[in-house]
Parts: C-alpha cells; sequence; structure tokens
C-alpha cells in the first residue's frame, strides 16, 4: 500500500505527466463547455406565447388570443415576454398593432394605466365623459386621485343678489387627473405634474346640468361656480348612487339656460328656400 502511495506521488510529481493532465482537462472543459453552448443555441426552448391573431392598437389581450410555440434561443431577447400570465388581461400600447404570430415584448403590452386615454375604457355604457378645469387649491393641494368620488356643489347669485352654495350632484367618480399637457397628473414618473383637469362620466341629463351650470359662468349677473368636494366614500366602501341632490338648484340653472326641442325647431325659413328653388 505504501509502494502505491509513493509511485502515484512520484507520478503526479512528473513535470511531464501534470502538462499532459492539464492539456487533456482544458481540452475536456473545451469540449463539453463547447457543445453545452451550441445546445444552448439550437435548442428551441418550448411554451414561448405568441399572438395568434392580429392585436389592434389598445386592445384587451385575453387567453383566446395567445397560443405557444416553441422557439430559438437567437430569436428571444431580455424584452420577450415568456410567461403568458404576464399578458393576460393586458392590453397592446396605443401605437403598435401586434401582428398575427408575432412574439410579445415589453413596452408592446402594457398595463391599462399606461395607456394615455385609458379613462375611456371605464366610461359606463350611456355615460358621457366629462371635464371641470381645475388647479392645485381646487384639488385640496393635488388630494384628489384617479377611483376617488367627489360631490359638486355649486356658488351662484340667485335672483335677489344673494350668494347660494349647495349640493349638486353627489357621488361622482373620477376617472383622471390630467395636466395642462394631457398627461395624467399621477403617472409613475420623476416629474411633478400639475392638475388641470378632473375627468369623470355621467349619465345624459347630469350631463346636461353640469354643462349648463359651467355656462352660467359667464352670466355676471348670476356668475356661476362649480366646487369639487372630495368625499371618503371610496375609502369607507359605502359609495352611493350617482344622483341630483338638489331640485331647487336643478330648477335654478335649468330656468336661466334654454332647452332645444326638436319639435320646436321654425322651419319656415328653410322651407321658403327650398320653395323657391
Amino acid at each position: 500500500m505504501g509502494n502505491l502511495s509513493f509511485q502515484i506521488k512520484r507520478f503526479l510529481q512528473n513535470k511531464n505527466t501534470v502538462t499532459i493532465l492539464g492539456v487533456v482537462l482544458i481540452v475536456l472543459i473545451i469540449y463539453f463547455g463547447y457543445n453545452w453552448r451550441v445546445k444552448q443555441a439550437i435548442n428551441p426552448i418550448a411554451n414561448i406565447p405568441y399572438a395568434l391573431k392580429d392585436i389592434q392598437p389598445r386592445q384587451k389581450i385575453t387567453a383566446e388570443d395567445i397560443g405557444k410555440m416553441s422557439v430559438p434561443p437567437a430569436f428571444l431577447n431580455k424584452k420577450v415576454i415568456r410567461d403568458p400570465n404576464k399578458i393576460i388581461n393586458r392590453w397592446s400600447n396605443y401605437n403598435t398593432m401586434i401582428p398575427a404570430g408575432s412574439l410579445f415584448f415589453e413596452g408592446v403590452v402594457v398595463d391599462i394605466t399606461e395607456l394615455p386615454d385609458y379613462h375611456l375604457t371605464e366610461v359606463p355604457k350611456d355615460h358621457i365623459l366629462f371635464y371641470l378645469p381645475v388647479n392645485i387649491q381646487t384639488t385640496y393641494g393635488n388630494s384628489i386621485f384617479p377611483g376617488n368620488y367627489i360631490d359638486v356643489y355649486i356658488k351662484a347669485l340667485n335672483f335677489d343678489k344673494k350668494i347660494i352654495v349647495g349640493k349638486l350632484v353627489e357621488n361622482i367618480k373620477v376617472l383622471a387627473v390630467k395636466d395642462n399637457t394631457g398627461r395624467n397628473v399621477f403617472e409613475n414618473s420623476s416629474e411633478s405634474r400639475t392638475p388641470s383637469m378632473i375627468l369623470f362620466a355621467v349619465p345624459e341629463d347630469i350631463h346636461l346640468l353640469l354643462r349648463k351650470s359651467t355656462y352660467l359662468s359667464t352670466n355676471k349677473e348670476i356668475a356661476a361656480e362649480l366646487i369639487l368636494i372630495p368625499t371618503n366614500a371610496s375609502y369607507l366602501g359605502e359609495v352611493g348612487s350617482m344622483r341630483v341632490t338638489s331640485e331647487y338648484l336643478k330648477l335654478f340653472v335649468e330656468y336661466n339656460t334654454g332647452e332645444v326641442l326638436e319639435d320646436e325647431l321654425d322651419t319656415t325659413e328653410e322651407t321658403e328656400i327650398e320653395t323657391e328653388e
């Protein structure tokens, strides 16, 4: 046993032997390393999601829009999305169409809040998008966020030239807060943005009431002004239905504005012109 140990030790101390072993080891490392790299570059990676059909800009992506296929690694980069769960229920970007057969990429597939006009997708059926001008003061130091609920008050001069103030509409959900260039104020950005308008959606009857109220601001004898008051409904989970809260204020606005009725339009002039022709 001692003889064997001595011979192994002597064998390993031979410079030629060590050199040969080193060369063999390097060759093996290069061989297996090369083969591993070749397999990594050639062997397709399975279950990569791709578009089964053309996906238009600003379109919600569903599971039915996605297929899976094997793709050579050379076609995959860091921006390719490999997990279908990171695609489903997200949206194609506003400036990009995803053609059928294409892979999905970061920047092309985005969250709904990243769309510049995402609030339009949240407008309920039979509602109309409406906005009111705001600033830092009227948003309580930029404290009104999308998803919050607000009440709209009106301040005006009545028939006796006395100031009246009251709640006109309550429980309106804020869809977006934008600056004067149309960018979302609360977008994930390092720059500071100043609120310029608040957007929300209301039924047609409330839309007309609010629209008339804003135009009454140009009447110096009435000097109407709409005031936004944030509520804590979105935090307490006790959101009531959107509704007009003061019949008096509603009648006041309607009395001081006109209403267009199609069946009362004067078509006499138009008829005379047609007759002359």
